[in-house]
């Protein structure tokens, strides 16, 4: 039955070549012009995470696929929002070939380099079922940071810092150890009460908050963004460098409106359903796939039909 209905859907997109996955899965989840509220959203994502989870296990084939995609994505955008000007393109270039592209800095090499071993890692913590503590978290950064400002890895500031741009002050120092330590208590326990998504963001938001270490917070918060979503069995999601403006401001309005991060859940939700899209066109497409995801063929050729 399965295999009949990916045949369908392989006969539809050779029929018409202009048709993809993608535009399909926009299509069915459209909502003919009205603004999505943050419910539909989670609506939405639920749907797709559900369609997805139908082909689990993913053939080995499109894991690789999808890494290779994602770490040259996560690691460009990321890195572009903190002002590296290294393209998608010479990121990737920097990644599979280890060539360095001319005019741009060795600081930028390195924070590709730094910003995919992180991903790495968190990945393999994602497998993992011990809590996330402090130590993974200085390592996360360590490895961020390491190649850059040795000195600076995996350790807590040791001044005052104030948020470039606003009037953000930012938590003293010196009381770095006692909040880091309720925000991992928070952490451990906060997530059994709302949506994985919901609940990746505000981890980020808290985190940055806090802004534990003199440079490379907002990548450190990402992934661990990332590593939460991934535990919680979602794809990586990344915040494009085309929103900064968009992800700075929602950042920013919660930080200045007693924590109303409405803004953030909304960007990070757009930003999940895009990356779950893409996931499942990748999925759905190949020829492993011909047997499993029965839930999602079935929706999608009634919907062509």
């Amino acid at each position: 039955m399965t295999a009949q209905l990916y045949d369908a859907l392989i006969a539809q997109l050779v029929a018409h070549p202009s048709l993809t996955v993608a535009a399909v899965l926009d299509q069915i989840l459209s909502s003919k012009g009205h603004a999505m509220q943050l419910s539909d959203q989670l609506a939405q994502i639920d749907r797709l995470k559900g369609w997805l989870d139908s082909f689990r296990p993913l053939p080995s084939s499109v894991v690789r696929e999808l890494k290779q995609r994602y770490d040259v994505r996560f690691t460009y955008q990321s890195n572009a929002i903190e002002g590296n000007t290294l393209s998608q393109s010479e990121t990737e270039l920097v990644l599979s070939k280890g060539i360095t592209i001319g005019g741009k800095t060795l600081i930028e090499h390195l924070e590709v380099v730094g910003h995919k071993e992180a991903i790495d890692y968190i990945e393999s913590l994602s497998q993992a079922e011990s809590p996330i503590g402090e130590w993974e978290i200085r390592q996360i950064h360590a490895l961020v940071t390491r190649k850059i400002s040795p000195d600076e890895a995996g350790r807590y500031r040791q001044l005052d810092v104030k948020a470039a741009g606003t009037d953000y002050v930012y938590p003293p120092y010196y009381l770095l150890p006692g909040l880091m330590n309720e925000f991992v208590q928070w952490l451990q326990t906060a997530g059994r009460q709302t949506h994985p998504v919901l609940y990746a963001s505000e981890a980020h938001y808290r985190f940055v908050s806090v802004h534990p270490f003199a440079d490379g917070n907002g990548r450190t918060g990402r992934l661990l963004l990332n590593l939460l979503l991934l535990r919680a069995g979602f794809p990586i999601v990344s915040i494009s460098n085309e929103r900064r403006t968009d992800y700075i401001d929602a950042l920013s309005a919660a930080q200045q409106s007693q924590d109303d991060l409405s803004l953030l859940f909304s960007l990070v939700c757009d930003m999940a359903i895009a990356s779950l899209i893409e996931t499942l066109s990748v999925v759905a497409s190949a020829a492993e796939s011909r047997t499993k995801g029965q839930p999602f063929y079935q929706e999608v050729i009634a919907f062509l039909k």
